[in-house]
């Protein structure tokens, strides 16, 4: 044991050159840059929607030509500087649009899938409080309901046909008419029937309603209605990917 001992610390060890690089530690994956972020944006939204090309070259083409005219009425025809404004008018243009349309891309792609309303809601700005779960669920059907509380008051947004969850909003809003009898309940029900509201435009609806409430008062509103105690168990299925569509992917940020 002894000779393996004297062995092993007379093995020679591998020593550095005082000038030699030290050994290159592997780098942690980039994300995606800008760039690559705004042509996945456009490869997804022309595969949904490839007019959405056609649309963007004309609103460039469009603001180009806009530029020259008035150049050539008001400027004695100086096209170089209606070049100058126009081209970076039209890119503004064409990224307003392929935000539009990925945007729609992307509430297409999780449309018909539980927990799709709430992925519209979460899109909503500051200024709202959304559950990220459902606060009335139909174990056998799915379908759901999910809520958020901003300064309009309560808005419920249902998932399921009309008539299937009128049942769960009638229980959901006597409940909050208990607790909150001086708040206004809304309903907006989101699907492709006659009365609903398509999944795109579940938020700009609810941004539409009336301010009812201060700031001081949603917060009262939220500690109220969670005061109510733990929920039922929501049945597995609901929002399953955590489905939400990426606004600033959708801008190119």
């Amino acid at each position: 044991m002894a000779k393996t001992s004297d062995s092993a610390s007379n093995a020679p060890q591998e020593r550095r050159n005082l000038f030699s690089r030290k050994p290159k530690t592997p780098k942690p994956d980039k994300q995606p840059g800008r760039m690559k972020q705004m042509l996945d944006v456009f490869q997804m939204t022309r595969r949904a929607d490839p007019t959405a090309v056609w649309l963007m070259l004309l609103v460039f083409l469009g603001a180009i030509a806009l530029a020259l005219l008035v150049s050539f009425v008001f400027f004695n025809n100086n096209w170089i500087t209606a070049l100058i404004i126009g081209i970076p008018l039209g890119l503004l243009g064409a990224l307003l649009v392929l935000s539009r349309k990925a945007e729609k891309a992307a509430f297409s792609q999780i449309e018909g899938k539980p927990g799709a309303s709430g992925a519209a809601l979460n899109t909503l700005r500051r200024g709202w409080i959304v559950e990220e779960q459902p606060v009335a669920v139909n174990p056998r059907s799915q379908d759901a309901i999910f809520r958020a509380i901003g300064r309009p008051g309560v808005v419920l947004v249902t998932e399921g046909p009309g008539h299937r969850v009128r049942t769960l909003v009638e229980a959901e809003r006597k409940k909050l008419n208990r607790i909150l009898p001086n708040v206004t309940v809304h309903v907006i029900q989101s699907g492709r029937e006659e009365g609903q509201v398509e999944l795109s435009k579940v938020a700009k609806q609810v941004r539409k309603l009336k301010n009812e409430l201060t700031k001081a008062e949603v917060g009262a509103v939220s500690k109220r209605i969670s005061s109510l105690g733990s929920r039922l168990p929501i049945p597995k299925g609901i929002d399953p990917y955590k489905a939400r569509p990426d606004r600033k992917a959708a801008r190119g940020r």
